[in-house]
């Protein structure tokens, strides 16, 4: 009998390892990414120091500064009007659908979210439903102090926000590999770039390549193709990846998002786009051409001019997009 209960015990151990297996997916080196290794996080706060990257500032100060000026490092604020875009979403989105399965922002899941964070917050995903439901809360108490006047409040809730970033780790490690069957997941001691050797950091030891650091890929995991039909409730969104495939490189254009929005503007890793000079002069020519002329009858002073603007998109891609 006692046998019979060891081999059920080791049955059960064998069949809950398998389920757990299963449960993290397929993949070869899927557990030593980041998630995988610390567990999924349960709250804001978790999910924050899950893919903290102020270390890195020591070495390269000039990089992070350059970060900080971008748009990567407020996804979820913007400048008030994304947090504020996020509600508008959410009201006439997934709460207003009648099979969402949300009445209220305490039924709120991670997967409800990933419409906009699979780009504003693509780390959400390594979060329990627990930290959707506080995300939710705390845009919209951000909201509600903003209406109200109540600085000290709004700028507690602010602070959050601004800590939800698309910042070094994101890109040099959970965003740094695509295919990742072929050429590995991103391990948790590791940051990707362009060499290979140890790392000066605590937790991070080692440096790898990143085989599309360096190509517009690895944007185009997030400035896309178009629809995410990979969502249950699929939406439509930027296309900027997209219009530079179809539009651009299949004309015989072979620029990289990197050499106009880093290296050519000299922007770095500000990585700006329509908001800064040197990105608007690089984009569009402009070629206006204007005289004056009177109109048929001579006897009559009817001043008119003539204005001739002819605007070329030197781009690659549609202008506007995202």
């Amino acid at each position: 009998m006692k046998s019979i209960k060891n081999i059920s015990l080791s049955l059960l151990i064998v069949l809950l390892s398998a389920t757990c297996v299963f449960a993290i997916g397929a993949g070869v080196g899927r557990d030593g990414t980041i998630a995988a290794t610390k567990g999924k996080a349960k709250t804001l706060a978790e999910l924050i120091e899950m893919y903290d990257s102020t270390a890195c500032i020591d070495c390269h100060e000039e990089i992070h500064d350059d970060w900080a000026a971008s748009p990567h490092a407020r996804p979820m604020y913007g400048t008030g009007r994304t947090a504020a875009t996020m509600i508008t979403a959410m009201k006439n989105g997934f709460m207003s659908w009648a099979y969402s399965g949300v009445n209220g922002p305490e039924d709120v899941k991670v997967e409800h979210l990933m419409g906009c964070a699979k780009c504003h917050l693509p780390q959400l995903a390594d979060a329990e439903d627990s930290v959707a439901v506080e995300l939710v809360e705390t845009l919209n108490s951000w909201y509600a102090a903003a209406k109200a006047g109540k600085a000290d409040e709004r700028a507690k809730y602010e602070e959050t926000l601004l800590a939800l970033n698309i910042n070094c780790l994101i890109c040099h490690n959970r965003m740094a590999i695509t295919h990742k069957w072929t050429d590995g997941y991103p391990q948790s001691d590791t940051v990707y770039g362009f060499n290979e050797g140890e790392h000066e950091d605590e937790h991070f030891t080692k440096m790898k390549v990143s085989p599309i650091m360096n190509e517009s890929i690895f944007c185009g995991q997030c400035h896309g193709l178009g629809p995410n039909f990979e969502l249950e409730n699929p939406t439509q969104c930027a296309t900027l990846y997209g219009s530079y495939l179809w539009s651009y490189t299949a004309e015989g254009g072979h620029e990289r998002c990197q050499e106009c929005h880093m290296e050519k503007s000299g922007l770095g890793h500000k990585i700006l786009s329509y908001s800064d000079p040197t990105m608007q002069e690089m984009a569009v020519d402009f070629d206006v051409e204007a005289f004056a002329t009177r109109w048929r009858d001579g006897s009559k002073l009817t001043p008119k001019t003539v204005l001739k603007v002819k605007m070329t998109n030197r781009a690659g891609h549609a202008i506007p997009d995202g």
